[in-house]
């Protein structure tokens, strides 16, 4: 299956039997992406709703406009309301609330070509808290989707550090390190970075798990995001450009959270005619996708000239 928001190619190519896609033509799934954070930097609760295509056809501007699905009834239950979340397009609002509406879904304002919808509790009636339970429920017609998330106890960076990145030397790049201190219990991160003023992105691989540093106070390499569907530098590819003031936005997710993004980012980053089939992992009862809780925080940071 392929969306718009994971456009992933799936070939098996050797001596075994080619790998046929359950569904290909016949089946059309909805697929969730939705999110709900705690914090001080917490951004708004949304749920986007999309119709899978078939892996083997194209897709045109006009095919991904027509993917969104609108006229459904969102809802989501925090333990003490039910929260009904409100249809947004971006065609239907002025363009510089156009523009802070695409970057807190995830899109480029200036790349956004697409009139992309979203649910949204446009009046921040969920109780949003660390430890809250967050039960999600979709109607579209006569489908009905469920899932529940919670917001996990936030666990932050300690520390940070510059210094020169391996191989040549560079006067104008910098490899950012970060400290963590990891309590003893099982733990999952996702982050985003982006220049003060930019869209934050998410880099090719942004969660973790704690397996190799559980309970300890461990010291790490963060990869700077780059982009998608650019070209991507190997010179400068991970690194920091010196002089700059960036934005890391760190969170704590659950274990099905994690998964979901591990699966994803594994079967995206691993395309090719060698490749082989990874299937995404779901938390959504009916569909596909992942409905999240994230206890989150940014650190703005100066990258220091050499």
């Amino acid at each position: 299956m392929r969306n718009w928001l994971f456009i992933i190619s799936v070939l098996w190519l050797g001596c075994a039997e080619p790998f046929v896609p359950e569904t290909l033509e016949e089946d059309q799934l909805i697929v969730v992406e939705g999110r709900v954070e705690a914090g001080s930097q917490a951004g708004p609760s949304y749920v986007i709703l999309t119709r899978s295509v078939p892996f083997s056809g194209t897709l045109s501007l006009e095919q991904l406009e027509e993917i969104f699905v609108s006229d459904a009834v969102v809802t989501v239950d925090d333990g003490n309301q039910k929260v009904v979340f409100t249809e947004l397009c971006l065609n239907e609002l002025p363009d510089d609330v156009r523009d802070v509406a695409a970057e807190l879904l995830g899109f480029n304002p200036d790349s956004v070509q697409i009139n992309a919808c979203a649910y949204v509790d446009i009046l921040d009636q969920l109780d949003r808290k660390v430890g809250g339970e967050y039960k999600l429920e979709v109607r579209a017609g006569e489908i009905i989707l469920e899932a529940e998330t919670t917001i996990p106890p936030f666990v932050g960076l300690s520390d940070f550090r510059w210094d020169d990145p391996p191989g040549e030397p560079s006067d104008s790049l910098a490899r950012l390190w970060v400290t963590i201190d990891d309590p003893p219990e099982a733990n999952y991160y996702r982050y985003f970075t982006g220049d003060v003023d930019e869209p934050i992105v998410s880099p090719f691989a942004s969660v973790t798990n704690d397996v190799f540093f559980n309970g300890q106070n461990f010291e790490f390499p963060l990869t700077k995001g780059e982009p998608r569907g650019g070209e991507i530098d190997p010179e400068t590819f991970g690194l920091y450009t010196r002089g700059d003031s960036i934005v890391i936005r760190w969170t704590t997710i659950e274990e099905d959270v994690f998964t979901f993004w591990n699966t994803l980012e594994f079967s995206a980053n691993s395309a090719g005619p060698f490749s082989s089939y990874t299937r995404i992992a779901t938390n959504i009862e009916g569909g596909l996708g992942i409905w999240a809780g994230y206890a989150v925080d940014e650190y703005r940071l100066f990258c220091p000239p050499k």
